[in-house]
């Protein structure tokens, strides 16, 4: 991976802030750092209470998509999932509408200060929307102990769910929740325990996951992502991490470079933003986004720019992060 001279990022160096259509992670708006290499423009945007150490790898992977030559790519096109927040029921229609015919919709639950039967509520809601033929997955992003993962894998069982993503935060606790609830034959996804582990092959190790959710950022870029895959031996999906167009354009060659892909993908979540920073953003069309670098959109980035306080910001922490990469 090539690390280039501080003084090459900057020189075309953006910070926006872009607006979500929904409150996604709490947020209501997305800040990212982008910038040209050799290669096309890039994006940098580890979330924001993330330490140096952590953010390493994002701009890692920032400067390979930027810097250096892409492996071989399997496939131009790529099948995604569309993605419902943790809304109300009421809300689920219009967010589905955003991403057009998605056949897979993955749904948040286990968010702070809401019930299960919320969950339950909004997942029965998606499910009669997309009908029995759709693809139904559910992510609790690690907020559920065993007990309470157990309980809700059951109550949501009758949707018909493809896969839970992460539904206890520890690779121990996925391991017992996976074989408690082996016999509904319900997959148990790892997605924090891939990207925030020192070593992201260890739950594949324990077997204490069917599937990985796999994204380029956090994983230090595509070529190690790749690397993550075969060596895991298990079938993966690829995901963003609300990332702009040129993150998920990431994503997708990510996604293009690997020899199998057996499930849909992540990658349709710039259909939850409501601006972006490139002509064409790679919102869903009949369930697929292109392989492709998106041309960016110099308007947008002076409409979106972050104020002069949260570039300063970005900045100096790019700055931070970058002298790591360099020593």
């Amino acid at each position: 991976m090539t690390v280039p001279e501080l003084s090459e990022v900057l020189a075309t160096v953006r910070v926006v802030a872009l607006p979500l259509r929904t409150r996604f992670r709490g947020l209501t708006e997305r800040e990212a750092v982008v910038f040209a290499g050799p290669q096309g423009w890039t994006e940098f945007s580890p979330f924001v209470e993330y330490d140096d150490g952590e953010a390493a790898a994002w701009l890692r992977a920032a400067y390979e998509f930027g810097w250096d030559a892409l492996p071989q790519l399997h496939r131009s096109t790529i099948p995604v999932n569309a993605t419902v927040p943790a809304v109300d029921p009421d809300e689920v229609e219009g967010v589905l509408a955003g991403f057009g015919r998605c056949r897979t919709v993955k749904v948040k639950v286990a968010q702070a200060m809401q019930t299960l039967a919320e969950d339950v509520a909004r997942v029965a809601r998606v499910r009669e929307l997309i009908g029995a033929e759709g693809r139904l997955r559910i992510d609790a992003n690690g907020a559920w102990n065993v007990d309470e993962a157990e309980h809700a894998i059951h109550a949501l069982a009758e949707f018909d769910i493809e896969y839970v993503e992460q539904p206890c935060a520890t690779i121990d606790e996925l391991g017992e929740i996976r074989a408690r609830v082996k016999y509904m034959d319900i997959p148990i996804a790892a997605d924090e325990s891939v990207r925030k582990e020192s070593d992201p092959l260890e739950v594949a190790r324990a077997g204490a996951a069917d599937l990985l959710v796999l994204k380029a950022q956090p994983l230090g870029g595509i070529r190690n992502a790749v690397s993550v895959s075969a060596a895991a031996g298990l079938p993966v999906v690829v995901s963003s991490a609300l990332d702009t167009s040129l993150g998920l354009a990431m994503g997708a060659h990510l996604a293009a470079a690997l020899p199998e892909l057996s499930f849909d993908c992540g990658l349709g979540t710039a259909a939850l933003l409501a601006g972006d920073v490139v002509v064409a953003p790679l919102i869903p069309v009949d369930g697929q986004i292109p392989v492709e670098r998106p041309v960016i959109d110099e308007g947008a980035l002076e409409r979106f720019a972050a104020s002069p306080e949260r570039t300063q910001w970005w900045l100096e922490r790019l700055t931070r992060v970058h002298a790591r990469l360099a020593g």
